[in-house]
C-alpha cells in the first residue's frame, strides 16, 4: 500500500540523519561532561536550550553561574518564574537578579 495521504493515527516515520545528527550531540555533550569543566558546559548549553530549561536552571541549578545566567536569559514569557525566584529567594542574590531581571524586563 502507497503513502499517498496522511494518517494521524500512524506514528511519524524516523529520519535516520536526524536520529544521527542527535546521537552525535548527545555523545559530544556527554564527552564534554566528563572531560571538561561541568559549570562551564552547562553555561553553554543555556544559550541553546528551551526557555522552559532555562527556567529550571533559574530555580534549581546546583551552580551559582549557571542560576544567574540562567536568570538573565529568561525573557517576558518568564516573568511568573522571576516573580517566583523573587518571593522565594528574598535579598539573596538570585533573587536580587531575579528582581533586576523583571525591571529590565519592564522598560
Amino acid at each position: 500500500m502507497g503513502s499517498c495521504c496522511y494518517d494521524p493515527t500512524e506514528p511519524p516515520k524516523l529520519d535516520n540523519r536526524a536520529l544521527m545528527r542527535e546521537q552525535i550531540h548527545y555523545d559530544e555533550l556527554v564527552k564534554a561532561l566528563f572531560t571538561e569543566n561541568p559549570e562551564q558546559v552547562l553555561l553553554r548549553q543555556l544559550k541553546q536550550s528551551s526557555a522552559y530549561l532555562r527556567e529550571l536552571a533559574a530555580l534549581n541549578a546546583h551552580y551559582p553561574a549557571v542560576r544567574i545566567r540562567a536568570i538573565s536569559l529568561l525573557d517576558s514569557k518568564s516573568l511568573g518564574t522571576l516573580e517566583r525566584l523573587v518571593k522565594k529567594e528574598g535579598d539573596t542574590e538570585f533573587g536580587l537578579a531575579a528582581l533586576h531581571r523583571i525591571e529590565a524586563l519592564q522598560e
